[in-house]
């Protein structure tokens, strides 16, 4: 894909999201699974940065992440592509009365040498794989270094080219679509979200690390939903309260261990500017 349709494929997306935050929160805000994907990737990241840190957040949607961090003591530059989130998220800002604590800013995470509040920041944070909507991310992951401390850290949370509920499906459910979805390469799979079609693509942990470079150390890698069903299956938690609650405590329990890290249908990622 050429630079200009790498850039058309974010317009989609762009307005793909902003046809759904209308409805974003009222959607996911109450659904169980995404409420324990939120917990687990917001516990990951207070054990690795300071208290009073500043955050530069990359596609941060309606603020969902960016007003609790913010309401943890942290301040946060919130940035997303998307006119829509950032409107949902301007408003819930005022609401909560944490314009002293969350800015934002309408910027693509691929053009970051454009960012008007350029920090320098304790961390660079980017939840629920908005970073799969490019096939960019080596240019995405190679301009944060100038945008951290010494010391700061950067944590991502990316969907990966291999997920086991995924496998599960076309063994159990014969979903082959969904099931290879993730074996695109270059090409990418298409998604859509609100009648706007776009592009996804999937990257490991070790794309990461390398295009990261030198300047950067590996500090954790935790999978997330390997055992837990991935949230759109609809319904899971809800259907099946016992099991949930046991594959949350196996999940929680080997998400840092070989493979369950690596074979999710996501993977958080932190590594240490050095």
């Amino acid at each position: 894909m050429s630079q200009s349709s790498s850039t058309i494929n974010e317009t989609h997306a762009a307005n793909a999201f902003s046809k759904q935050s209308v409805v974003f929160d009222e959607i996911y805000s109450s659904d169980k699974i995404i409420q324990y994907k939120r917990e687990r990737v917001r516990a990951h990241v207070l054990k690795h940065i300071p208290e009073k840190a500043s955050i530069l957040e990359l596609n941060a949607g309606t603020g969902e992440d960016a007003i609790y961090f913010a309401e943890q003591g942290f301040t946060v530059h919130a940035t997303d592509i998307s006119t829509g989130m950032l409107t949902i998220l301007e408003r819930k800002v005022a609401d909560k009365q944490l314009g002293n604590r969350i800015t934002k800013e309408q910027c693509s995470f691929t053009a970051l040498e454009n960012l008007f509040n350029k920090g320098p920041y304790d961390q660079v944070f980017s939840n629920f794989a908005g970073l799969n909507c490019t096939n960019r991310l080596d240019k995405v992951v190679q301009s944060l270094s100038p945008l951290l401390k010494p010391g700061g850290i950067v944590t991502l949370v990316i969907l990966p080219t291999f997920c086991l509920w995924e496998l599960l499906l076309l063994l159990f459910k014969g979903k082959w679509k969904t099931a290879f979805r993730r074996f695109a390469g270059e090409k990418g799979a298409r998604s859509h979200i609100e009648g706007e079609y776009f592009t996804c693509w999937y990257y490991n942990p070790s794309y990461v690390i390398k295009n990261m470079g030198a300047d950067f150390e590996l500090v954790d890698i935790e999978g997330l939903c390997t055992l837990v069903a991935p949230s759109y299956i609809s319904g899971f938690a809800g259907k099946h309260p016992g099991i949930f609650r046991f594959l949350c405590r196996l999940e929680d329990r080997w998400k840092s261990t070989w493979p369950w890290r690596l074979i999710g249908d996501y993977y958080i990622i932190s590594l240490r500017k050095k």
